[in-house]
């Protein structure tokens, strides 16, 4: 079994910047992709970025490409998404995924923008 625990959300004007963290528990993630996704009220959650556990082959969602960053701290086991030029848009709650074999999901962290 695998824990995620997020955090760092918070509120942010537009053009600020905010990082979140992820810290994985449990069972060996070797071979998982490591992922950030989030869901805004009323809508789909979506795909925000992911990265190898091992800390390869970043990919992004287009719309954050350039302002977002994905990274890894192995002996931290966590997992981080600098956020630079935030937008409103981007405000939602932003979720840790783990994906591999099973899929894990962690709690959550409100990432809120103002205008």
């Amino acid at each position: 079994q695998v824990q995620l625990v997020e955090s760092g959300g918070g509120l942010v004007q537009a053009g600020g910047s905010l990082r979140v963290s992820c810290v994985a528990s449990g069972r060996t993630l070797n071979n998982y992709y490591m992922g950030w996704f989030r869901q805004a009220p009323g809508k789909e959650r979506q795909f925000v970025a992911r990265i190898l556990w091992s800390g390869g082959n970043p990919y992004y969602a287009d719309s954050v490409k350039g302002r977002f960053t994905i990274s890894r701290d192995g002996a931290k086991n966590t997992i981080f998404l600098q956020m630079n030029y935030l937008k409103p848009e981007d405000t939602a709650v932003y979720y840790c995924n783990a994906a591999g074999p099973n899929t894990y999901w962690g709690q959550g962290t409100q990432v809120t923008v103002s205008a």
